[in-house]
């Protein structure tokens, strides 16, 4: 899934930590939100969406796959 987290935490001038403290998750945790490794749980997404007061759709979008056939 891709997401949008590090661009919005930047705007904001927050740092991972700074996000993490505000969605009461550890800093690693956004680490692994923002770097693909970790999607995160429907109430988890939806309270980073309330964060940043955009729709969910506008902070996650799934990966395009290549060279699959459906």
């Amino acid at each position: 899934m891709k997401n949008r987290l590090r661009e919005l935490r930047a705007v904001h001038r927050w740092s991972q930590a700074d996000l993490a403290d505000r969605l009461d998750v550890s800093r690693q945790t956004i680490y692994a939100i923002e770097t693909g490794r970790y999607d995160p749980s429907l109430p988890l997404a939806f309270k980073i969406a309330a964060l940043f007061g955009k729709p969910i759709e506008d902070l996650f979008s799934p990966e395009e796959e290549t060279g699959r056939k459906p």
